[in-house]
């Protein structure tokens, strides 16, 4: 790998690991942030949700501006306004403004990501764009691991009055690096594959409408926006005006937001459906069991959350190596990797119904540990796959499309999972 996209490489990585651990860090402050401010269920909704919101909608307009204009200005225009959220967010007297604020962070994460996405397919090909992937994935599962403890630690340090603003601008110094980083390393101009293309303006409205849809329902707080069944008519109505838009737009001879190339492709969408699946599953499982652990077995927070620990530790120590699974066996090692998840879970299930109250903590650790493990060696060897199907100049698009399918699955997993009582009568045996 020569050294100049290995620099590259790092910046992409600590932009990554700014916008993902504010997130990870944030949930350990909400109580004290609650307190602090007065805020009521519906602004602490916007504050948790928004960031996801926004975060989904920006990225294919900034992945498709990426891929026709150049990557270097969007990247570091998207971690200087993640950056000045934070500090709007972490100085904020009301609590609607910090709702705001997280608003403007989603985008502008969401504005980053697909070029991180983009530079590496730029850049890398063959295994090492496994193993940049793989760095990716590693900086995701260490920055879901420091999360928690980071925050944790500061609002024990500082006190729950100031001590949710020292969280939110936890991410202020590592933006104030990576913005002139990013600026001096990060390739000019657009990528030399890229086609000139325009915009389409309407076809990015219309998609943005439908991700809208998808989405703003979970996000909304209960009882706010108009009846549920509007949000899957208006959903099904924007689709089909984008399938009509999309097919006139590519006979005029110019190119959709929706490339037929890209979409097109079996490899492309069986990769995407299969990062969908499972990453919505992965998220889905694990609040599950924190759930069931909770509100069915009696156990406190921090012991239920402490099971899943060790799978954040599989995931990335395994994401780390994960290329080498690529290398070696392809298409194959990514089955066999998901088969190994399946049974991770179904060993949860087994160690919830016949291991005692005295060595459950440890049976689900070890479960959580192997889930995590699968996970790591899965999805980005899956990734590095789905995208070397993308057609030359659509490498943000690609990148942005994965993401944003995440980010459905992961929405819709959550909702689903959080409206869903634990089963009652489950319970350790002495």
């Amino acid at each position: 790998m020569p050294r100049r996209n290995t620099v590259v490489l790092l910046v992409c990585l600590a932009a990554a690991f700014t916008t993902l651990i504010d997130q990870a860090s944030l949930n350990t402050a909400i109580p004290a942030l609650r307190s602090s401010l007065g805020a009521g269920p519906a602004t602490l909704q916007w504050i948790l949700a928004g960031y996801s919101l926004t975060f989904g909608l920006a990225m294919i307009p900034a992945g498709r501006l990426g891929d026709a204009h150049g990557r270097r200005w969007l990247f570091a225009g998207g971690i200087a306004l993640f950056t000045v959220a934070a500090v709007v967010a972490g100085t904020a007297s009301e609590a609607w403004v910090v709702a705001v604020a997280r608003l403007v962070q989603g985008a502008g994460a969401g504005i980053v990501n697909p070029q991180v996405y983009g530079i590496i397919q730029d850049l890398f090909t063959g295994r090492d764009r496994a193993r940049a992937l793989g760095a990716y994935a590693t900086v995701g599962g260490i920055a879901a691991i420091l999360g928690p403890l980071v925050g944790g630690a500061v609002l024990g340090a500082a006190g729950d009055m100031d001590g949710w603003r020292v969280v939110l601008l936890l991410t202020v110094p590592f933006g104030l690096v990576t913005v002139p980083l990013a600026m001096r390393f990060l390739p000019a101009g657009r990528p030399e594959t890229s086609r000139r293309t325009t915009l389409d303006l309407p076809g990015l409205a219309l998609l943005a409408a439908v991700t809208l849809c998808l989405l703003l329902p979970f996000v909304l707080p209960a009882g706010q926006g108009p009846p549920t069944v509007v949000w899957p008519l208006t959903a099904v109505a924007a689709l089909v005006s984008l399938a009509w838009w999309e097919r006139r737009y590519a006979r005029s001879g110019r190119t959709p937001v929706m490339m037929p190339e890209l979409l097109g492709s079996r490899g492309f969408s069986l990769g995407t459906l299969t990062a969908m699946f499972q990453f919505g599953a992965s998220l889905s499982t694990v609040l599950v069991l924190v759930l069931h652990l909770q509100d069915t077995l009696g156990w406190s927070p921090l012991a239920a959350a402490s099971t899943t620990v060790p799978g954040a530790v599989g995931f990335a120590l395994a994401s780390s190596q994960s290329w080498r699974l690529l290398a070696r066996f392809g298409r194959a090692g990514v089955v066999a990797a998901l088969i190994g998840s399946v049974l991770a879970i179904a060993a949860t299930i087994v160690v919830l119904h016949t291991v005692p109250a005295s060595a459950l903590g440890l049976a689900l650790s070890c479960t959580q540990l192997v889930s995590g493990f699968s996970s790591g060696l899965m999805m980005s060897p899956n990734q590095a796959l789905t995208l070397a199907h993308a057609p030359a100049g659509a490498a943000g698009l690609a990148g942005a499309f994965l993401q944003v399918s995440q980010r459905i699955s992961a929405t819709l997993a959550t909702a689903v999972v959080t409206g869903l009582r634990s089963p009652r009568g489950v319970s350790p045996r002495p």
